[in-house]
């Protein structure tokens, strides 16, 4: 229970500084300074209002200076990240593989909320993604495996951006090629086939209710969010229901 409760604070931690990649990262700022100020009255934060929720639940969402609300965005990110660790804990353990699932979480929750906020997944987040993926394959899935999730993922969403004519985003595409291969084959395919369901889900329901029109661009990096975290932290389990299904 104690380590439970010590992953989900560190995640806790990692999520607040997820939100400075989001809100910084697209504006070209620098992740590391100036120290964290309020974007309304540029007044430097103070520590204690930066615990992760606490702080937002103290402050009633609101700046302790200007009181200009603070985004919801902020505590959402850190309990998500929070969930997200503990989940990844919970099912690989103190591993190595616990380690790449954390950076995972990372990876696609910065790029969700992002793509989300800006429509762009910066080439920062999934250039180091892809290195990552690839050097610590021989640890987790084997460089062949990474390699073959990799390109497999990536390769599949630049055809369907070639097929369409640019309706798959460059972003979407280098995210794909470092979830191949941090997740490796044949988890990339999993994970490829629940961001397009989620993805056809969600189209469907806003085309069916007229919020967009046919040729709408969707943001898909929410949906590659979801499906690359569910098939590396449940892949084994997904696939062996669906194998018991069939009797095979």
């Amino acid at each position: 229970m104690f380590n439970n409760l010590l992953v989900f604070v560190w995640g806790l931690i990692i999520g607040s500084f997820i939100n400075v990649v989001i809100y910084r990262v697209p504006l070209g700022k620098s992740i590391i300074g100036p120290s964290s100020h309020c974007p309304v009255c540029s007044e430097t934060i103070m520590v204690r209002d930066l615990v992760p929720v606490i702080g937002y639940v103290l402050l009633k969402g609101k700046c302790r200076c200007c009181r200009e609300k603070i985004s919801l965005r902020y505590p959402m990110v850190e309990v998500l990240t929070g969930v997200s660790f503990l989940l990844v804990y919970l099912n690989t353990g103190s591993t190595i593989r616990a380690v790449v699932g954390g950076y995972l979480s990372v990876l696609v929750i910065a790029s969700a909320f992002i793509d989300m906020e800006h429509g762009i997944i910066p080439d920062k987040l999934t250039s180091i993604g892809i290195m990552a993926g690839f050097l610590l394959s021989p640890f987790t899935v084997t460089l062949v495996s990474a390699a073959a999730g990799s390109i497999f993922f990536g390769g599949i969403l630049w055809s369907a951006g070639v097929l369409s004519g640019g309706g798959m985003g460059g972003g979407d595409i280098k995210l794909a090629l470092a979830v191949g291969a941090l997740c490796g084959m044949p988890h990339a395919i999993l994970a490829f086939i629940i961001s397009a369901l989620a993805g056809g889900v969600w189209g469907g329901f806003f085309l069916l209710t007229h919020r967009v029109k046919r040729k709408s661009f969707i943001k898909f990096g929410p949906f590659l969010a979801v499906g690359s975290y569910l098939a590396y932290v449940y892949g084994s389990q997904i696939i062996h229901a669906y194998f018991r299904v069939l009797g095979i």
